[in-house]
């Protein structure tokens, strides 16, 4: 999707100047402009960098004012808030340091991605320890069996032990960051491993340990290509407490811990329980059936809509897309084919990355918790990566409030 583009019109009108103001806004790089369409092929400018010019301007007038307004807008789907090197969400796109992350999930494997986030060098993975050999004789909790904790909560307890355990858990070094989080992230694979009752297989590539776990071998580059593309999102929930735990010079098994419980709500990753239960009762009835029941029950419409991406979810598309070419007799293949053509028709959403992920677990023919499973175990290259360059950055992140009580 392009960015949103404006009319000189449109843009005048926004900024209150006049045309010749407008202009020298864009002779002084502060305004992209671009040519239209058309015979006439009338000046475009970029949305967006009006936007940022407005609130510059209205910062200037009233300084108190435009602080507060921006502030309190800014922690919901507001302005950027930080500054940061590793994900870009722009025109509809997703990219990791430059690189679309559509395109890096033909081929790339998570160990490139990681040690992409983490260090800015696809290529630097084979030096990290990611094939480490674990010892997790205590990370579970004792009368602990398969069957009576989820892989979340196995992830919670293993990275609470390492984060209180491991030696090297405090390692702040700059050189030994990218060490550390390739041996949490190992953490997680070896964890789930036990979880199934697998034996660890640590010189596998993650996806084909994670495969050989769920016993979905077939299926191996079907979870490469999500992992890949849930590596990162941005500032997410939880990314951000991931940073706000690293700030506070806590290790990264605590840091990655804490954007683990900041995944448990409705709001972020367990929006995908939703959208497993909407084809689960897709498959039960029909599509349209199924949308309005789930519509009622939950107050939105589950796995479509994404305020980031009001033209669709790239990520969703690609894993979708990947779906429908391996596997596409799979009932809930069909079925989300079916759900995208209801919703579009009826409400213009697109299918956002929770319908993917609850389409391809249930393929898979995994629960819906191992929709939230999946989700952690891809996003943790990305709450490490955010982690790392908040250690890095040297800054607290603690904002203050602004008192409203009596």
């Amino acid at each position: 999707m392009a960015e949103t583009l404006l009319s000189a019109a449109e843009a005048t009108a926004l900024l209150d100047v006049k045309p010749a103001t407008l202009y020298a806004y864009v002779s002084r790089g502060l305004i992209r402009s671009e040519a239209g369409v058309g015979q006439r092929r009338q000046r475009l400018y970029h949305a967006e960098d009006v936007r940022v010019l407005l609130a510059r301007q209205t910062l200037k007038r009233d300084p108190a004012g435009a602080v507060q307004g921006a502030a309190a807008g800014a922690l919901e789907w507001g302005m950027p808030v930080l500054d940061s090197a590793l994900t870009r969400i722009a025109g509809g796109t997703l990219a990791y340091r430059g690189q679309d992350a559509v395109a890096l999930a033909d081929t790339a494997t998570v160990e490139e991605v990681g040690a992409l986030l983490w260090t800015g060098e696809a290529d630097g993975w084979a030096t990290l320890p990611l094939r480490a050999r674990l010892n997790l004789g205590a990370t579970f909790p004792r009368g602990t069996t398969s069957a009576s904790i989820s892989s979340t909560e196995a992830f919670a307890h293993a990275l609470a032990h390492a984060g209180a355990q491991d030696i090297g858990a405090q390692e702040g070094r700059p050189e030994q960051l990218a060490a550390r989080a390739a041996r949490v992230l190992s953490l997680l694979y070896a964890t789930l491993e036990r979880r199934e009752r697998r034996p660890s297989a640590p010189d596998l590539p993650l996806h084909m340990r994670l495969a050989r776990a769920w016993g979905a071998a077939a299926d191996a580059d079907l979870l490469r290509r999500t992992l890949v593309l849930l590596a990162d999102h941005e500032l997410n929930v939880s990314t951000f407490a991931a940073r706000v735990t690293a700030s506070s010079g806590a290790g990264l098994p605590h840091a990655t811990l804490a954007a683990l419980c900041a995944l448990q709500g409705p709001r972020h990753g367990l929006a995908a329980f939703a959208a497993h239960e909407l084809l689960t009762g897709t498959l039960a009835t029909d599509a349209r059936t199924a949308l309005k029941a789930a519509t009622q029950r939950h107050a939105f419409v589950p796995g479509f809509g994404h305020r980031l991406y009001p033209d669709g979810d790239p990520r969703a598309r690609a894993l979708l897309a990947a779906l429908d070419t391996a596997r596409p007799g799979a009932p809930a293949v069909q079925a989300a084919r079916g759900l995208q053509a209801v919703a579009r028709a009826e409400t213009g959403e697109h299918a956002n990355i929770d319908l993917a992920l609850a389409a391809l677990t249930h393929t898979l023919g995994r629960g819906p918790e191992d929709a939230l499973t999946l989700f952690a175990v891809a996003r943790a290259a990305g709450w490490l990566a955010h982690a790392i360059e908040t250690v890095l950055g040297g800054r607290l992140i603690r904002p203050r409030a602004r008192y409203v009580g009596p």
